[in-house]
């Protein structure tokens, strides 16, 4: 008899999937184990496997389509089985799948395209690329990509070095030109990104504690520290696992509102935010208060790697009870950042920077890095924001005591 496959929830906010590749085709034998596609979710691309023994009978929705979590996308049965009836489970219609890999709508500015793809006057350049282009004002008809099929990358605005001009004898022309734009879909991980953190910030009333911290004798530290570890540790790694220990004489900030109570984890499992070409997406380090610095680096790395290839798995991005948002790698002094749910509080890290310190009325050069705490006032209070900033101040100006 022939068995419907509906699109199962692979995470814990997906609401919807869409069909990456078909890894099967109809006609093809199955068996249970088989890899029927590749399945786009909020987190990651995931693969669907089959638990059915049989003849794929019919696919419900091409590739690039999505389809809710439950919509019937596929039929297995025998040979020349009759599965007509089964269609009125909830196989969509061509019309019914929205299709991602649709064509955006474009109208073409007059400048020609750095490195376009023959017959495609579009500009190709990654979300990410023309974010930073945008932000640094870098016009990206003038960047060569370097990425796939002339692509313009994240690299390519990083390198790019603008020829230096001068006003002397320089004469303006006149410039004509058509106006234009791009479409780009969003993506399932977009959509959850605005969806989640729409929710928090109104839902959760946020308030906000910034503290500078004096980062010597954490660089110090590092730089011991990478003369023995076996991988690279980076000053994001010190801060998760000083944070860690934080959380560990701080309880109430390891927590979650929850409506009628709140709950106070016990475990201690800090998400870590990377930034990846369709959005962010928070990595989980999970029990990183019993986790060394090199651990906690080697992990660090092996997910953020994972997430930008979109192969995390469900139980790599959940459970996360404090999160971690570090921006000081682009130079980011400080910043604030939206509660991660759960959570009730998160992190923001700026970059250490050089600056005057007065101790004892004396001055001095020293590195500085101020962080921001945002806090759902349901949960955290002031007093007690300040009390884990001031622990984590003490750790981070004092690293030795992390390590005992």
């Amino acid at each position: 008899m022939a068995e419907v496959i509906r699109m199962p929830k692979m995470s814990d906010t997906m609401t919807e999937g869409v069909i990456h590749t078909w890894l099967k085709k109809v006609g093809d034998d199955i068996k249970p184990g088989d890899i029927l596609a590749e399945v786009e979710t909020d987190k990651a691309t995931m693969e669907l496997e089959n638990y059915v023994k049989g003849t794929l009978l019919h696919i419900g929705i091409p590739a690039g389509g999505a389809v809710p979590v439950d919509a019937v996308i596929a039929i297995v049965g025998q040979k020349g089985e009759d599965f007509s009836a089964l269609l009125s489970q909830g196989t969509p219609t061509t019309a019914e799948a929205t299709t991602k890999t649709e064509a955006p709508v474009v109208q073409t500015p007059t400048p020609v395209p750095a490195a376009p793809v023959a017959g495609d006057n579009r500009i190709k350049v990654s979300p990410l690329a023309k974010k930073l282009a945008a932000d640094k004002g870098i016009d990206i008809n003038k960047i060569p990509g370097s990425g796939d099929q002339g692509r313009i990358v994240k690299r390519d605005i990083e390198n790019f070095k603008p020829q230096e001009n001068t006003l002397k004898n320089l004469v303006i022309p006149s410039v004509t030109g058509e106006e234009g734009f791009e479409d780009f879909p969003v993506s399932q991980m977009r959509k959850t990104i605005a969806r989640r953190l729409t929710e928090s910030k109104i839902g959760a009333p946020h308030f906000y504690l910034t503290m500078s911290i004096i980062m010597d004798k954490a660089t110090e530290a590092r730089k011991t520290m990478n003369e023995f570890s076996p991988v690279k540790i980076s000053m994001n790694d010190i801060v998760v696992k000083a944070v860690a220990h934080a959380l560990q004489r701080h309880p109430m900030i390891n927590a979650s509102w929850l409506g009628d109570k709140i709950r106070v984890n016990r475990h201690i499992h800090i998400g870590v935010a990377v930034a990846i070409d369709d959005g962010l997406i928070v990595p989980v380090i999970k029990f990183a208060d019993s986790k060394s610095v090199s651990h906690i680096s080697a992990e660090v790395k092996t997910l953020a790697d994972k997430a930008k290839n979109k192969k995390l798995q469900p139980q790599e991005f959940e459970g996360n009870t404090f999160t971690i948002s570090n921006l000081g790698m682009y130079g980011i002094d400080e910043f604030t950042a939206i509660i991660n749910p759960p959570d009730a509080c998160i992190l923001a890290v700026g970059a250490a920077k050089e600056s005057v310190i007065v101790e004892k009325g004396q001055m001095r050069a020293g590195l500085v890095m101020k962080v921001t705490l945002s806090c759902d006032h349901r949960v955290v209070d002031g007093a007690m924001g300040s009390a884990f900033l001031q622990t984590l101040k003490e750790l981070l100006e004092n690293p030795v005591k992390i390590l005992v």
